[in-house]
């Protein structure tokens, strides 16, 4: 299975237009398909087929370009730069990026409606990415991220970053414990996991930010541009890196100790996300 070619795919199923293409623009940028990888990585471990899960893994990533995509735009992060490539309101206009970021997350649903599973399984899953993307999770924490004031503190920064980064990196992980047929207290274990995950990649994103330029990140700097509290102007870099390491230790350990399910590959792929240079 190629996901790019099936990113692709699904693109093409939608009516030409400049939307369109400003959606296959930001989609197929390039990107490290972390959120789909969770997923096929965790139902392998549980023993399932990872095709199972292809409509919900392609719906995650248009979620999470849409996010990208919004995030850039002058109201928000005011951003030029992303994967390398002007952002999608500097290569189209403004206009377009929000409505190619509508589109992709309205399109999100209609793939996830397709998946070949059976109907509570669905609903569940597309309860599960309504509910981790929405207004009481990846939306609730860019809300706290654009209200940040002169009293955050680390706490503040660690219940943005629970909800903007860790509720998408959640999601994967619960859904596939849901394709499994594993019991709620079960999805809800790999809801904490993938918090904790969460809270390391934005450490990691924000030590990076300091230790990286904006081409070789490929993407603008604007926590620093705007002036934005992170884990290293809060912690200093030495505390943010060993708080990085210690996350994702932890992350593993989690992962190894469920039962019933075979961790190897999915523990590889968080070391790899660990290392990571942008």
């Amino acid at each position: 299975m190629n996901f790019e070619e099936e990113l692709n795919r699904a693109i093409d199923q939608i009516t030409d237009s400049r939307t369109r293409e400003a959606m296959r623009y930001s989609l197929l940028a390039g990107g490290k398909r972390i959120r789909p990888s969770l997923l096929f990585l965790a139902l392998k471990g549980y023993g399932k087929d990872e095709a199972e899960g292809l409509p919900f893994a392609i719906a995650l990533e248009m979620i999470h370009t849409y996010s990208l995509i919004h995030d850039d735009l002058p109201a928000m992060d005011n951003d030029d730069l992303r994967r390398g490539r002007p952002t999608c309101h500097r290569q189209f206009d403004e206009a377009t990026a929000i409505l190619a970021g509508d589109g992709l997350l309205t399109y999100a649903f209609t793939m996830a409606s397709g998946a070949d599973v059976p109907a509570e399984k669905k609903v569940k899953c597309i309860s599960i990415l309504a509910e981790m993307a929405g207004p009481d999770g990846m939306v609730y924490g860019q809300t706290l991220d654009m209200a940040e004031d002169s009293t955050y503190d680390f706490e503040a920064l660690k219940k943005v970053h629970k909800y903007k980064t860790g509720c998408l990196l959640s999601a994967p992980l619960m859904m596939a414990a849901v394709l499994a047929d594993q019991e709620d207290a079960v999805v809800e274990h790999w809801h904490e996991i993938g918090d904790t995950i969460g809270l390391a990649f934005q450490v990691q994103d924000d030590i990076l930010d300091v230790l990286e330029t904006p081409e070789q990140l490929g993407k603008s700097n604007s926590d620093e541009r705007n002036e934005k509290v992170t884990s290293v102007s809060l912690l200093g870099l030495d505390k943010a890196e060993q708080l990085m390491d210690s996350l994702y230790e932890e992350s593993e350990k989690e992962i190894e100790e469920v039962r019933g399910f075979e961790g190897k590959e999915l523990v590889d792929l968080i070391q790899g996300i660990a290392t990571r240079k942008k």
